[in-house]
């Protein structure tokens, strides 16, 4: 039996809302679809409440569905979205577990991301540069650092191949590197 016996609907919306919708806008990069898909989340907790088992704290869950439908967004859309041509997977920027190779690291930027102040800047800058990538280059990023999905799912997912993972967040790293250099380390 569900641990949700005194669930009420409107208390999920006045306390989660405003928190998945956060978590959801920078993932999706439109407010509307954002809405959108906390309101799914919404949706599908109700439909699903008889099955919770209070594994989870109530918010872990609602936030774990709404990762879900984030994702069946971006497997969804990945049908439309055009695909990287394929190229050699000789890099000079990264090495085979996706990590700068020591000659081409960035350099040590000097900033203390343990103050607010600059990390608030830092993820405005970040969401802007993240919004310059091409729509699939976007979709990788998001699910592979803000959503911590594996490759091997991505690709499946999104009905790519490996290599053109491999392109896509290659690609997305450096201009990703090269426009917080341009915006937020030499403005």
């Amino acid at each position: 039996m569900s641990n949700l016996s005194s669930f009420n609907p409107e208390h999920w919306v006045k306390k989660y809302a405003d928190a998945l919708y956060a978590y959801t806008v920078v993932r999706v990069n439109d407010s509307g679809l954002a809405e959108d898909l906390v309101q799914e989340t919404f949706l599908s907790a109700w439909k699903a409440r008889d099955s919770y088992k209070g594994e989870a704290s109530e918010k872990n869950w609602l936030f774990t569905i709404c990762k879900n439908k984030i994702i069946d967004h971006y497997r969804k859309k990945s049908n439309n979205i055009v695909r990287p041509a394929e190229i050699d997977n000789t890099d000079h920027y990264f090495n085979n577990e996706e990590h700068w190779t020591k000659e081409s690291g960035p350099l040590d930027w000097g900033i203390d991301y343990t103050q607010p102040v600059e990390t608030k800047e830092f993820y405005s800058i970040l969401e802007l540069c993240k919004n310059k990538l091409q729509e699939l280059q976007q979709a990788v990023f998001v699910m592979k650092f803000m959503e911590g999905v594996g490759s091997d799912e991505i690709c499946k997912v999104l009905n790519i191949t490996p290599s053109n993972y491999w392109v896509l967040i290659h690609r997305a790293k450096l201009q990703l590197r090269s426009c917080l250099e341009k915006n937020w380390i030499n403005p």
